[in-house]
Order: C-alpha cells, then structure tokens, then sequence
C-alpha cells in the first residue's frame, strides 16, 4: 500500500514537472516573440522595412497566433512594395483578430495592397467590410470610391478592347471577303476574254476562208473548156464571136465584184 502511495506521488511530480517546464517554455515563447516584435516594430520606425520583416517573421516562428506580428508583418510588406506578400498577412489578421476596430484595421490595409496590385475589386471588397467594422472611418469610404471608379474603369476598358477586337475581326473577315469577290471576278474577266479572244480567232478564220484569191478566179475561168475550132459557117463564127464578147464582159464583171469584195472591212471591237 505504501508502495502504491509512493509511485502516486512520483507520477505526480513528474508530471507536475513536465507541466511546468511546457509553461515555461511557452512563456518563454511568448517573451522571445514580444522581444522580436519591440525590434522590428524599432527597425521599422527607422524604415528598415526588410529587417523588420525578419524580425517579426521570427516573432511569429515563436508564437504563430501573435495577431500583432502578422499584421505588421503584413505592413513591413507593404512599405517594401511587396503587396502579394502582404496580402495574406492582412487576410488572416483580419480573419482572427477579435475586435472591430482590429478587423477594420485590417480590412483597410488589404484593400490597398489590392489597389496597389491593380486588383479593384479584391479592393473594392476589402473596404466594404473595413466600413462594416468602423462605418465612421472616412479615410476608407474615400479610398472605396478611388477603388470603385477604378475598377469601373478597367470593366469599361475591357469592354472597348473586346469591342476593337470584334471590329478588327469584322474588318479583316470584310477584306477577305472583297479580296476573294476581286479574285472571282478577274477570273471572270479572264475567262470571257479568253472566250472573246477564241471567237474573234474563230470568226477571222470563218471570214478568210470567205475571201478568194482573184488569181484563183482567173485561173479558173481559164481553166474552162473552149470550144473546139473546126469548119463553121460565118453565121456560126458570128454567134461564136458574139458568144465569146458576151462571155468576156461577164467574165469582166465577175472579176470587179470579187476585187470590191477583198477590200478589207473595220472591225467594231466588243471589248
């Protein structure tokens, strides 16, 4: 029984002991992180705004829910242009922190470092909820009406973009367009051309194997049989002779109509 009482309070001590120790190396957490909160908070009032950074990074490497640190972490951030890395600083500050003011604080910082990083309604959104922390907080309802005008700005801008890309699309489909009917209708023009070209190549063919040759005709009329000369009475040479007279004005008119007939004749073009 004894025994048993002795091992009770053994276990007891120890555990006492572990406890403490926990507790004191939780205080002695707290105390290193409130130590390297006062240094950055003395290395940012110098604007040393990156070592300050690292001195409240190391802060919360001790305490992790120091909501003090987080939020000038986040503010060592932004004085350093560094808004990206600010941003969640701010976000997590104003998600834990427990009162309005705190919260409203908070709000406002990220809605800056959203404007900063150009993103408006990100902005926009941050200093609503800043105003329904701290509604009297006129610093902020002046920056929303910046951020609300800005981000009206950059919708409107879009807008003109798409609407110059829809008129540069309906331009160049415009272009094509005219570009392929130019291209049809030279083609057409080539085609009747060509046609043109193959009926007048076609019609002076026709209108040379219309025309004669004179000579041929003379050669012709030469070629005809002549009557045979035997014994004929002087009424026969007479007829003959007259026969032969009459034969050579035909002969004669033939020859003026075909000459009338070769004479070259203008052409009216088409085209």
């Amino acid at each position: 029984m004894k025994k048993l009482k002795y091992i009770l309070i053994i276990f007891f001590l120890l555990f006492s002991t572990k406890e403490i120790a926990a507790q004191k190396d939780t205080i002695t957490a707290q105390r290193t992180a409130r130590k390297m909160l006062r240094q950055g908070n003395e290395l940012y009032q110098k604007k040393q705004f990156t070592d300050a950074s690292v001195s409240y990074q190391k802060a919360l490497g001790s305490n992790s829910n120091y909501d003090k640190a987080t939020y000038n972490l986040g503010n060592a951030f932004y004085q350093n242009s560094n808004f990206k890395e600010a941003i969640p600083q701010y976000e997590l500050t104003a998600k834990t922190a427990t009162d309005q003011f705190s919260k409203a604080e908070a709000y406002h910082n990220l809605g800056n470092a959203m404007m900063e990083s150009k993103n408006y309604q990100g902005a926009v959104d941050g200093f609503k909820n800043a105003l329904r922390n701290n509604p009297n907080d006129n610093e902020t309802r002046y920056n929303l009406a910046v951020a609300q005008k800005l981000l009206e700005k950059e919708k409107q801008d879009k807008k003109d973009d798409k609407n110059k890309d829809k008129d540069k699309d309906k331009k160049d489909k415009d272009k094509k367009d005219k570009d392929d009917k130019n291209k049809d209708e030279d083609k057409k023009d080539q085609k009747d051309k060509d046609k043109k070209d193959e009926d007048k190549d076609g019609k002076g063919d026709k209108d040379k194997d219309k025309k004669q040759d004179p000579k041929k005709e003379d050669k012709k009329e030469q070629e005809k049989p002549k009557p045979q000369q035997g014994k004929m009475t002087p009424q026969q040479v007479k007829q003959l002779l007259e026969s032969l007279n009459n034969e050579e004005k035909k002969t004669q008119k033939k020859m003026n109509a075909k000459k009338a007939k070769g004479k070259k004749v203008k052409q009216e073009k088409d085209w």
